[in-house]
C-alpha cells in the first residue's frame, strides 16, 4: 500500500455514512409528507360532512363554521368553503408541517349533481 493512500477508505466510509443518513432523510420526509397528506383527505372530507348535515338543517351552527371547526380538530385549517344552491358544499382544508410547503385536501358533500345519471358509474 502506497503512503499517499493511507486513510481513503476511511473518507470513503465517511461519504458512504454521509450518502445513507441523507437517504434516511429524504424517505423520512417522504413518509410525512404522505401521512400529512392523508390527514389533510381525512379532515376535508369530515368538515365537508359536518358542514352538509348544518346546511341542511340536521345539526346547529353555520356550516362553513362548522367545516372549520371540525378541521382544525383534525389539525387542519378551512381554506374555503363554498355553498351550492342544492344543498351540496365543498371545502378545502390545509395540513401545515414543518416541511416547506402545505399539504391540502379537497371534498365535496351533499346530493349528486344532476349531471350524475341514476345506475351509471
Amino acid at each position: 500500500m502506497d503512503k499517499n493512500e493511507q486513510g481513503a477508505g476511511t473518507v470513503l466510509a465517511l461519504g458512504l455514512v454521509f450518502a445513507m443518513l441523507l437517504l434516511l432523510g429524504m424517505v423520512l420526509m417522504l413518509g410525512q409528507g404522505v401521512n400529512a397528506a392523508g390527514r389533510a383527505a381525512t379532515a376535508a372530507d369530515l368538515s365537508a360532512l359536518a358542514a352538509a348535515d348544518a346546511y341542511r338543517g340536521l345539526s346547529s351552527g353555520a356550516p362553513c363554521q362548522v367545516a372549520a371547526d371540525v378541521a382544525a380538530r383534525h389539525g387542519a385549517s378551512l381554506m374555503a368553503c363554498t355553498l351550492a344552491g342544492d344543498y351540496s358544499l365543498s371545502v378545502q382544508v390545509s395540513v401545515k408541517t414543518p416541511l416547506p410547503w402545505l399539504f391540502t385536501g379537497m371534498a365535496r358533500a351533499g346530493p349528486p349533481p344532476d349531471t350524475v345519471k341514476p345506475g351509471l358509474p
